[in-house]
């Protein structure tokens, strides 16, 4: 069994970058933001509009507070999403 090194191709798809990453997890806080507003309180959507807020943000700036976490803590690398 061989392992997967940095320059196999293998190792280069197993990992997301840091764009997939951000879309996962603005959608799973968009999900959760409206399934609290149907069975909590309707302020739970001032989440989605934080999540919506950010992702102008990356598109103005081209980061933002996730982006900067997610780079920071998780070691994950901007590249082109597949």
């Amino acid at each position: 069994m061989s392992v997967a090194t940095p320059s196999t191709p293998a190792a280069k798809t197993s990992r997301w970058p840091l764009e997939r990453v951000l879309f996962a997890l603005a959608g799973t806080m968009v999900i959760a933001s409206v399934l609290l507003a149907v069975l909590v309180s309707e302020w739970f959507l001032l989440l989605t509009a934080f999540v919506g807020l950010n992702q102008w943000l990356y598109v103005a700036v081209g980061s933002c507070p996730a982006a900067f976490v997610i780079r920071r803590v998780f070691g994950v690398e901007p590249g082109c999403a597949r």
